[in-house]
């Protein structure tokens, strides 16, 4: 069973179930009471102490097991991050937010956590020009073949304050550690890629091992309004190593929406294991930052390490330490501070599927015979013959009139909805070749309007990449023009299952919750050419259940 581990309040274990069954001595016996232990209790009891003692201690996990920190920060931003300033400055700074760092990295690694991740932005901040950024960028050298310990080794290279107190942290605490900071390194004029200024500037993620030791560098691919920045001429592929969980990709921010480098570093490298440090502003219904990050370590069967940056005013929040199957999320607009998750979760091995591989063999041979099943539950709804004609398309009546068919914008994309109206029913909604279904059921009827929608599409703003999506959504109110708005809570528990003949596997599956929590389905994957997702009594009102499909070939 996965559990969050907290070892400051770890006790030692007692009988759970009733007192200890096994013989005890006569406390009425002076001889019962001097009885020597028998070999199997003195062992049983040696073993229970040296359990507490290795947990207090910190490092010993269940076994396949690893402990994972994330910290959630809330950066000290530079007042006027345009102004020019001097390198002592900006090391006063980012010094600051270093101080909190070396706290949380303290604090976690009492709690046994093996590795830390912390966010992007975190220790310089952001909306800088490309000059006024330049105090703040550490020299990195880019070379998989220079192994380095900053904290050791700190008169190797000029301007390395930054990663020297990040080596020193993760070599006091015996932490693998993952930070993002500036990073600039200088380009010749024979280079076609340099600027015009002679450097590169990169946002960059490093990871630091249990010794200190500079083990990955990553420079951020899909910028996101980052003028200070350059794109590196090629994606990065980059992993490192670790004991505990094997190999640990790495990529940032708006990355995850793109298969370069994120997608193609997952598949290439068979990569489990995944640290995502990110500065996400959320964007309800559909793009949430603990919605995204859960959906996609369920679609690639991945654990994710994922911190953000905490900043409510700016919609910034949502953070966590996922599971295929479970996650142990942060998320919070109300109040101010970091925050530090500790969890321990299982090692994925290389030996599992992902969703992905799994929907690519289903697209392999789409015309499969429908499965079947004697449950009678809505999934079984879904499983239709070819030819035959799918529910929905017609009612059921054959003269009762269908709801309407409205447009309203969400996500800045305009989709295609219908209501989804009363206790129960069908409806199903097409945009483009795109069509989704819907069969649902509510457990108690509520004053709340539903609706599903369809896009398929290129969307265009804040980034150019093609979306595929069937989305039922809670609208802001019991208008239409209300569907697509931001909502966060809900009190309509539904039984749903939501399908589309998605025209891509690299699917995403949302199920969003009241208070913005995550629910988890109860089944999803390819039936005759169709992606679905199904649940039985979502866990709290339904705020999104989607499929956010991504055509990368059409971006």
């Amino acid at each position: 069973m996965l559990g969050a581990v907290d070892w400051h309040t770890a006790q030692p274990m007692r009988q759970r179930r009733g007192q200890d069954q096994r013989p005890q001595p006569s406390t009425s016996d002076p001889v019962g009471r001097l009885m020597p232990y028998t070999m199997v209790e003195l062992c049983w009891k040696l073993s229970i102490c040296f359990f507490c003692y290795q947990v207090v201690s910190g490092r010993v996990t269940r076994e396949g097991h690893y402990v994972a920190a994330v910290y959630e920060h809330e950066s000290i931003l530079s007042p006027n991050p345009t102004a020019l300033v001097d390198r002592q400055s900006a090391l006063e700074l980012m010094g600051r937010n270093l101080d909190i760092y070396e706290q949380q990295v303290v604090a976690a690694a009492r709690q046994g956590a093996q590795i830390i991740v912390f966010p992007e932005d975190g220790i310089h901040g952001f909306n800088f020009t490309r000059n006024s950024i330049y105090p703040y960028l550490d020299f990195v050298l880019h070379s998989e073949f220079v192994k380095w310990n900053p904290c050791r080794e700190p008169y190797l290279f000029n301007d390395t304050e930054v990663l020297q107190r990040l080596s020193c942290m993760a070599l006091k605490n015996k932490v693998f550690l993952v930070a993002n900071l500036g990073t600039k390194q200088p380009c010749e004029p024979t280079d076609p890629h340099c600027p015009s200024d002679g450097r590169y500037q990169f946002n960059t993620n490093v990871a630091f091992n249990d010794d200190g030791t500079l083990v990955a560098t990553y420079r951020k691919h899909n910028l996101y309004f980052e003028y200070a920045f350059d794109t590196p001429p090629e994606p990065d592929y980059k992993f490192f190593d670790t004991p505990f969980a094997g190999k640990f990709g790495m990529f940032t921010c708006f990355d995850i929406l793109f298969f370069e480098p994120a997608v193609n570093l997952i598949r290439q490298y068979n990569l489990k294991q995944v640290v995502y440090p990110t500065a996400w502003m959320n964007q309800l219904p559909l793009l949430s930052a603990v919605e995204f990050q859960q959906a996609f370590a369920t679609a690639f069967n991945v654990n994710i390490l994922a911190a953000n940056i905490h900043h409510p005013t700016l919609g910034m929040t949502g953070s966590g330490i996922y599971t295929p199957v479970k996650s142990y999320i942060y998320h919070n607009m109300e109040s101010y501070g970091g925050k530090l998750i500790v969890a321990e979760i299982p090692v994925i091995t290389a030996d599992y599927d992902t969703n992905l591989e799994i929907n690519e063999r289903f697209r392999d041979n789409l015309h499969d015979s429908c499965k079947t099943s004697t449950s009678g539950s809505m999934d079984d709804q879904v499983c239709f013959k070819e030819g035959e004609e799918i529910p929905g398309r017609v009612s059921e009546k054959g003269n009762e009139q269908l709801p309407p068919i409205f447009y309203a914008e969400m996500m800045y994309d305009n989709f295609t909805f219908v209501p989804v109206w009363g206790e129960k029913g069908e409806v199903h909604v097409c945009a483009n070749t795109l069509c989704c279904y819907l069969n649902y059921r509510r457990a108690v009827l509520t004053d709340e309007l539903y609706a599903l929608g369809v896009f398929d599409g290129l969307h265009t703003v804040h980034g150019t990449y093609y979306v595929q999506a069937c989305a039922l959504v809670k609208c802001g109110g019991l208008s239409f023009s209300t569907c697509g708005q931001e909502v966060t809570d809900a009190t309509a528990v539904i039984d749903f299952q939501l399908w589309g003949n998605m025209s891509t596997p690299y699917i995403f599956p949302l199920l969003l919750t009241s208070g913005i929590t995550l629910d988890f389905a109860d089944h999803m994957g390819w039936k005759n050419n169709h992606y679905f997702i199904s649940k039985n009594r979502t866990s709290s009102g339904l705020l999104t259940a989607a499929l956010y499909g991504r055509w990368y070939e059409k971006d």
